[in-house]
């Protein structure tokens, strides 16, 4: 069987099969000498290439464009009242859609890993919607659900409850963008959890609520708050679906990014990159905490840091 196997590899019109054996030294010299790639110098010079390019040159121009300000004009414009009330918007609409995604995200990925059901493909491909979805689209969406006289908001308004057109909108907005962030990151790991735990701790005696906090939870929390840090990262920065349902009124509900397109369009193109440069920092600080995160995800799962 050996001889067959050597005799098709040698007539298969491969290059370098036949001619030595994969396990000798020379067949592992051949294969070493062909790769598919080329060598780690440039193909690592060539990706710094393009990250520099793609990444590195835009945002260095946005801290140029804010260099331009003295000190002193930097933290006026970014600490005026305008500003700081785009910030408490921006920052407390992140915040409270982030912990409403943490409890339903949580739910909802329970679901989908726990129990079987008529149409649960369906609602699993549901949960990646608002990734496909255009954030205009969602935005145009929701404040026609939403509005005075939609769908919803008609029912609403009698009972003195209004979202289109004020900060509660904007939270339901980053809402819907940011579930699948927390439902994708903690569904896995929900799915890796060993069932023998959980058998183990019943078989002495702890109630279902009890598993969940001693067994389940230690075992996905790492992954909860990168979910959460994700969803909080990706509600700060959204602009489509939020401006359509916000109302933009300054001081009220209106957005730092929105603020910064106001900056643009007023030529105030060093005060823009200023507000712009304070949302970046922001965002590099939730990346570090992504990634110190999945780093005690994987230590704490026992893989390679």
């Amino acid at each position: 069987m050996s001889s067959n196997k050597a005799a098709v590899l040698a007539h298969s019109g491969l290059p370098g099969l036949g001619a030595a054996p994969l396990g000798s030294p020379s067949g592992r010299s051949g294969r070493r000498g062909r790769r598919v790639l080329p060598g780690f110098n440039l193909t690592l010079g060539v990706t710094l290439f393009y990250l520099g390019l793609l990444v590195l040159l835009p945002l260095s121009a946005l801290f140029i464009k804010s260099f331009a300000l003295t000190w002193p004009q930097f933290v006026a414009a970014v600490s005026s009242p305008r500003v700081l009330a785009a910030y408490r918007v921006t920052f407390g609409a992140s915040l409270i859609a982030a912990v409403i995604n943490l409890v339903f995200g949580l739910l909802v990925a329970w679901v989908l890993v726990r129990y079987r059901f008529p149409g649960k493909r369906i609602l699993d491909a549901l949960v990646d919607l608002p990734f496909a979805l255009p954030t205009a689209v969602a935005g145009i969406s929701l404040a026609a659900l939403l509005g005075p006289n939609g769908w919803i908001g008609q029912h609403l308004v009698p009972l003195g409850i209004k979202l289109a057109y004020t900060p509660a909108g904007i939270v339901v907005a980053l809402t819907f963008i940011g579930l699948p962030f927390v439902v994708r990151t903690v569904q896995p790991v929900l799915e890796d959890v060993e069932k023998e735990l959980e058998e183990a701790a019943s078989s002495l005696g702890a109630t279902p609520w009890q598993i969940f906090r001693r067994v389940i939870l230690p075992a996905i929390t790492p992954a909860l708050l990168t979910g959460f840090a994700m969803a909080f990262a990706r509600a700060v920065g959204e602009y489509g679906s939020v401006v359509f349902i916000a109302g933009n009124m300054p001081m009220v509900s209106e957005i730092t990014p929105l603020l910064i397109l106001v900056k643009l369009e007023q030529f105030d193109y060093a005060g823009a990159a200023a507000v712009a440069s304070v949302l970046l920092v922001t965002s590099f600080v939730l990346l570090l905490a992504i990634n110190g995160l999945q780093f005690w995800q994987r230590r704490l799962h026992g893989g390679r840091p």
